[in-house]
C-alpha cells in the first residue's frame, strides 16, 4: 500500500549514528596511535561481527575470553574495548534529537530499535537522558535477537501494538533499513537531519 493508503502512524528510531554517535576509533587511536595497526587491529581481532554479538547478548567476559584465548598478547587491548566503551559514544547528535522530540511533543507514536549490548545501553540511557522520552525501547541485547533479523521487527511491533504497514523505521544501515521493509514496514536509510525531515514531509509528517 501506498503511505496515501496507509497514513505512518509510528515512527520507530535507531539509536546509534541516528541518534548519539559512535565510532571506536576515538579510545583506540591513543591506544593504538599507528593508524594501519589500529585498522588490522579491528579488521582480525575486535571486529565489527564480534562486537555485533554483544549486541546480540554474549556477555563481555565471554566476548573477551574468547579473543584473549585467540590473542593473548593482546589482552589488554581487547579488554580495553568494553573499558572504553563510554569514550566511543562521545555526543549526541542534537539535530536528529530535536526531530525526534518535535515528533514526540506533536504528539507522535515514537518508539525505538536499537543493536546495543544490554549494559552499554543502561550506561547510555544515563549518559543522554532523551532515550527515555520515546514509548519505549527494543534493546537487542536484552532479547537476543539483532538486526537486520526478521524476528526482532516482529518482536518490536508485537511489544509496542504496532500496525507494521503504519511504521517508518529510521537506521543509518542500509541492510537494517531492508530488513524493516521486509518486515511490511516504511524504512528511510539516515544521513542527516536534514534528510531525514525531507523524508518524514515525504511520509507526511
Amino acid at each position: 500500500m501506498s503511505e496515501t493508503q496507509r497514513p505512518v502512524k509510528h515512527i520507530v528510531f535507531d539509536i546509534g549514528k541516528v541518534l548519539i554517535h559512535y565510532d571506536p576509533n576515538i579510545p583506540f587511536s591513543r591506544l593504538i596511535p599507528d593508524e594501519a595497526e589500529r585498522a588490522a587491529f579491528f579488521a582480525n581481532v575486535c571486529t565489527h561481527e564480534w562486537n555485533l554479538e554483544q549486541d546480540r547478548g554474549r556477555s563481555w567476559a565471554d566476548a573477551e575470553a574468547l579473543l584473549i584465548d585467540q590473542y593473548p598478547g593482546k589482552a589488554d587491548l581487547i579488554r580495553a574495548f568494553r573499558i572504553h566503551w563510554h569514550e566511543m559514544v562521545s555526543h549526541a547528535y542534537d539535530d536528529s534529537v530535536d526531530v525526534m522530540l518535535d515528533l514526540i511533543q506533536q504528539g507522535r507514536d515514537v518508539t525505538m530499535l536499537t543493536n546495543f549490548a544490554a549494559d552499554t545501553f543502561k550506561e547510555a540511557r544515563e549518559r543522554f537522558p532523551f532515550l527515555k522520552v520515546p514509548r519505549g525501547v527494543t534493546v537487542s541485547g536484552e532479547i537476543g535477537m539483532i538486526k537486520p533479523d526478521r524476528e526482532i521487527y516482529d518482536t518490536h511491533v508485537a511489544s509496542f501494538d504496532l500496525d507494521p504497514a503504519a511504521c517508518l523505521f529510521i537506521d543509518d544501515s542500509q541492510p537494517n533499513v531492508d530488513g524493516a521493509i521486509a518486515a511490511g514496514w516504511h524504512a528511510v536509510h539516515f544521513t542527516s537531519a536534514e534528510k531525514l525531515r525531507s523524508d518524514l514531509s515525504a511520509h507526511g509528517l
